[in-house]
């Protein structure tokens, strides 16, 4: 399946997520360049809630833009495997190596709005990620690493805390949903 047949056939957990979809889907059949930065207005990331095997915590980063601990993820950067995407940035992102998808389909949908910033010396102006997360896990056994450039600390986290260590208002609210669907999934 492509990735656009993806996120259509993708089943929203919510009302957000149900006209996040529609939005998506419709900007992305607009603009043809929407999997690179060169649309710089919105473009393709893809993310991952990575859980360790019993459920009970979740791998983060701590952001250095946004000085927050944070899921992983990034763009897509012309890549339309998006699970490759958000496996990709979580291994590079935390240094984990064995990483098994829970699920094959996307876990969760959401448009994120990224405030201007600078990154690695020039100025990025405000945009929106259409984002697609997926729900990975890992072994919390294996070894962490730090990509200096993106973050200053990974670490696994109780699953109950990741909504609070968060200084993004905006991510607490996806934290908060992406807890709720995993308690609500059987896997």
């Amino acid at each position: 399946m492509n990735w656009i047949d993806e996120i259509r056939n993708y089943n929203p957990f919510n009302e957000q997520e149900k006209q996040d979809k529609k939005v998506a889907l419709d900007y992305i059949t607009t603009f043809p360049n929407i999997l690179t930065r060169e649309n710089e207005f919105a473009h393709m990331t893809a993310s991952s809630w990575i859980v360790n095997k019993d459920r009970t915590k979740v791998l983060m980063i701590f952001h250095n833009i946004y000085q927050s601990w944070a899921w992983t993820g990034g763009h897509a950067d012309g890549e339309d495997n998006l699970r490759n995407v958000a496996i990709r940035e979580t291994m590079e992102e935390t240094g984990i190596k064995n990483i098994k998808p829970l699920q094959e389909d996307i876990f969760s949908l959401e448009l994120l709005c990224v405030d201007g910033h600078v990154k690695r010396g020039k100025y990025v102006s405000s945009h929106i990620h259409i984002n697609v997360t997926y729900l990975l896990e890992a072994d919390e056994s294996e070894a962490l690493a730090i990509k200096e450039d993106e973050n200053s600390g990974v670490r696994w986290i109780d699953i109950d805390d990741a909504v609070q260590i968060s200084n993004e208002k905006n991510m607490k609210v996806v934290y908060t949903k992406l807890n709720k669907k995993l308690k609500s999934i059987t896997i």
